[in-house]
């Protein structure tokens, strides 16, 4: 209890840039771990089964995902919010009510998209156009993803809370249990028992099934004003409304991109198994900078979201500019990090020579161009933690899906080419990036007024 309502006070009260980095590393290793997850699965199926097997896991199948898990993830956001707002202003009774609303949409959300999933697993995969040759395993892999859906729900829900309230160090501890737990099943199921793409799956169900246990028994015991109750779980009409009103906006950003990610998936799969077991090598390792930019838009949501809700206004802006700066200097590092080992990286998933040579054209691409895509998610976090989702989803509707989608339909009738089909991530970003910039340096000069007044 008291270890909680430090971290609390430190957030409102402590020195931004060191409180921002303790609270952004645990994040950090959290998302890595998380990420693993399947990175794992893409590894060992890669070098035991084969690049069918690679393209199985980590291709249209972990696009699919992506939009699901991506839907809800937006939507736990919006209970953070709420319940970072709450936690900071010492509301005992909403933020209660706030945790447990989050609880029973994680529920529902499970048991619906698991029905729906299995059922409608061929006719996705179909619709991005999966090789045939990988369409089998691939359906596989869905469905037994889809049957343990509702693990990921509530263990995205419950760490979000977890980390609305400061705390970012447990979730950290929970998914380092479960990775390991999957590493173990994984080397079990497809290196021993030779179970091959379903074994993978599996081992990724029992572990994340593990990691939603862990995190639900931590929020029953009591954390300063918190505590869950199973009993408990339930709709709360005013909490849900807001909820749905801050979370629905963020999860439609996400679906945004990953609806854009599936049309160049749909468009990648056109060239053949060996690229799109690339695309799925390369997606595995972009997810290092997806891993700090996402660390670092939780954690200025959390900031923002706590000291906007105790009121202190200046720690609002400065925590955004320190966030943006460390977040920009960190990425820069990623990027020649990435470029500079990038044929080693690749093979860590395949020994294939084509393979490899068209991931790495792929990832020289496009990583430059990842330092931009920072501004996005600083920006966005920090509005999304004053509770302004409208305008950013608006933001992201215009420029990263729109646009993405008429820039896809014109060059592969034009110019049908990997590269023309890659520079469809820059050139969007770009755009985003300065939409978002000039809309929040207007909102800045807005709220000065206001107060004058």
């Amino acid at each position: 209890m008291e270890s909680s309502v430090q971290v609390k006070n430190q957030i409102t009260e402590g020195t931004i840039w060191k409180q921002l980095l303790l609270f952004f590393f645990p994040i950090l290793l959290g998302t890595f771990f998380q990420q693993l997850y399947n990175t794992i699965d893409s590894v060992i199926v890669g070098q035991f089964v084969g690049k069918e097997a690679l393209a199985s896991v980590g291709g249209s199948s972990a696009q699919i995902v992506s939009l699901v898990v991506g839907f809800f993830t937006g939507l736990s956001s919006g209970a953070s919010v709420t319940v970072a707002q709450f936690f900071g202003a010492k509301n005992a009774k909403a933020a209660n009510e706030g945790l447990h609303n989050a609880y029973a949409i994680a529920a529902a959300g499970g048991i619906v998209l698991t029905v729906i999933g299995i059922l409608s697993a061929p006719a996705l995969l179909a619709l991005m156009q999966t090789p045939t040759d990988i369409m089998q395993d691939s359906v596989i892999y869905l469905r037994i993803y889809f049957a343990g859906i509702i693990f990921v729900l509530i263990y995205n829900m419950g760490s979000a809370i977890l980390r609305a309230t400061g705390d970012s160090r447990h979730p950290l501890y929970y998914l380092i249990v479960c990775c390991v737990i999957n590493i173990i099943l994984d080397s079990l199921f497809v290196i021993v028992f030779h179970m091959g793409v379903m074994g993978a799956a599996v081992a990724t169900l029992i572990a994340q099934a593990v990691s939603a246990v862990l995190v639900t028994r931590d929020l029953m015991r009591s954390r300063d004003i918190l505590a869950l109750s199973l009993r408990e779980i339930r709709f709360h009409g005013a909490v849900l409304k807001t909820q749905l009103k801050l979370g629905i906006p963020t999860g439609l950003e996400s679906v945004l991109f990953s609806v854009t990610n599936i049309a160049i998936m749909a468009s990648i799969n056109t060239f053949g198994t060996d690229t799109t077991a690339a695309w799925s090598a390369y997606g595995k390792l972009d997810a290092i900078f997806w891993m700090v930019s996402t660390a670092f838009g939780i954690s200025i949501t959390t900031f923002v979201g706590q000291n906007y809700g105790a009121g202190k206004m200046d720690r609002v802006r400065r925590s955004t500019w320190v966030c943006l700066l460390i977040d920009l200097a960190v990425s820069g590092v990623l990027v020649l990090f990435l470029i500079a080992a990038r044929v080693p990286l690749f093979r860590l998933f395949t020994s294939d020579g084509d393979v490899i040579r068209i991931g790495c054209s792929m990832l020289v691409l496009i990583i430059p161009w990842y330092i931009v895509y920072v501004f996005i998610e600083i920006l966005a976090g920090a509005l999304r933690g004053m509770g302004d989702v409208i305008v950013p989803m608006v933001i992201t509707l215009a420029g990263v899906c729109v646009f993405r989608i008429i820039w896809l339909s014109v060059v592969m009738k034009v110019s049908p080419t990997i590269p023309a089909i890659i520079f469809s991530y820059p050139v969007t970003w770009i755009v985003s990036a300065l939409a978002f910039v000039i809309y929040y340096i207007w909102r800045y000069f807005r709220n000065r007024k206001e107060a004058r007044k």
